[in-house]
């Protein structure tokens, strides 16, 4: 495996030394500037391209931030973060107890939030990043010891975790949303799955988190079916997750004590409650990806999500409802599928483009509803 070190040069060699001795020890290939020898291109593109060969970057960050770049307005290791960010796993170690200059403050704040979740260590000598860097990457080889990762496997898996629609319901409207983490890989023991300690976490996140999944009036019924733990709340929200981490959340659209809908919203589904809905979704899976994979061994998910309701049912903007409470357009019963949609993404996504995610995954929804 090739492993690109990004670091200060200036009164850093002892530190990437370590970093390079510790890389080498477990015998893999350590990648640095100082090693690429002449070359026809400027140093920037042959670090550029040297960390694109890389599988995995080691970044080392201390208290100077380093010359600004003419070209890309920030110092070299900044740039080689931004290309690294979002394709490549990084490994963060902060020098500690030193005083750093305003730019490097601002950048390791930048990185922090970033990589919120992901390994990050702090050093203050050179054999300390030497052990940290070599029991992050041993770390990071068991985490990562499924098969590589399949995007076209994840969608079909999320797609297929959805439960057949009722298209032909007339209860009130629900969502179905699955969350599908890959690589594909056992997160969970059987043991752990059936821990009451799991599902008491999940019902109180379920209680508490905004907007909430679970109604506080409504009891909560538990257990395991086939192999996976499931919490339902009767004609209510549902969760299941699996053993590989896989989530099906089922939520309600139509909350009487948020809504107190009526008139023509009985019969329609409201554009914002599926965004609120979502987002709840999305929230939620981030918290129970963290809580049950904190080394992320999972780096990418799969979603899909469902509309399950009456095919009569129109879809309408909160604006419009207020506008025109007693009067809209019911659906023809038509026969069709009901509404599906489905993306994937970095797993860092449920938690820094959750508004993105919502909004990718909400609109498929309404086009097919209005079609």
């Amino acid at each position: 495996m090739k492993i690109f070190i990004s670091s200060l040069i200036g009164g850093f060699e002892q530190f990437r030394a370590a970093a390079q001795s510790a890389i080498v020890a477990l015998r893999h290939e350590p990648v640095v500037a100082e090693d690429f020898g002449a070359q026809a291109t400027s140093p920037q593109i042959a670090c550029l391209q040297g960390l694109r060969s890389a599988n995995l970057v080691v970044l080392i960050l201390g208290s100077r931030y380093g010359y600004i770049q003419g070209s890309s307005g920030v110092s070299p290791t900044h740039e080689e973060y931004l290309e690294a960010r979002g394709s490549k796993p990084i490994l963060m170690f902060v020098q500690e107890g030193v005083e750093r200059d305003d730019l490097q403050a601002k950048f390791i704040s930048e990185v922090g939030a970033w990589q919120a979740g992901h390994f990050r260590a702090g050093f203050k000598t050179a054999d300390e990043l030497r052990d940290l860097v070599t029991r992050a990457l041993h770390d990071y080889q068991l985490a990562n010891t499924a098969g590589p990762l399949d995007k076209a496997a994840l969608s079909a898996a999320a797609l297929s975790l959805l439960p057949k629609a009722r298209q032909n319901s007339h209860a009130s409207p629900t969502l179905l949303v699955s969350i599908v983490g890959g690589p594909i890989q056992q997160i969970l023991r059987p043991a752990e799955l059936e821990a009451p300690v799991l599902a008491e976490a999940l019902h109180q996140q379920a209680l508490f988190i905004e907007p909430k999944l679970f109604v506080r009036s409504k009891g909560v019924d538990c257990g395991i079916e086939g192999a996976a733990l499931v919490l339902e709340q009767e004609r209510g929200a549902k969760i299941q997750l699996e053993e590989n981490g896989s989530i099906l959340l089922r939520l309600c659209l139509d909350r009487t004590e948020l809504d107190n809908r009526s008139g023509f919203g009985a019969f329609a589904v409201i554009e914002e409650d599926v965004l609120r809905e979502l987002s709840a979704a999305l929230a939620f899976g981030a918290w129970l990806l963290d809580k049950i994979d904190p080394t992320q061994r999972i780096t990418h998910v799969a979603l899909a999500a469902s509309i399950e309701a009456s095919e009569y049912m129109g879809w309408r903007t909160r604006a419009e409802q207020e506008a025109s409470p007693n009067s809209g357009t019911m659906r023809m019963a038509s026969g069709k599928q009901a509404p599906t949609s489905s993306t994937d993404r970095p797993r860092a996504a449920l938690l820094f483009q959750a508004a993105e995610l919502a909004e990718d995954l909400m609109v498929p929804l309404r086009r097919q509803m209005k079609a």
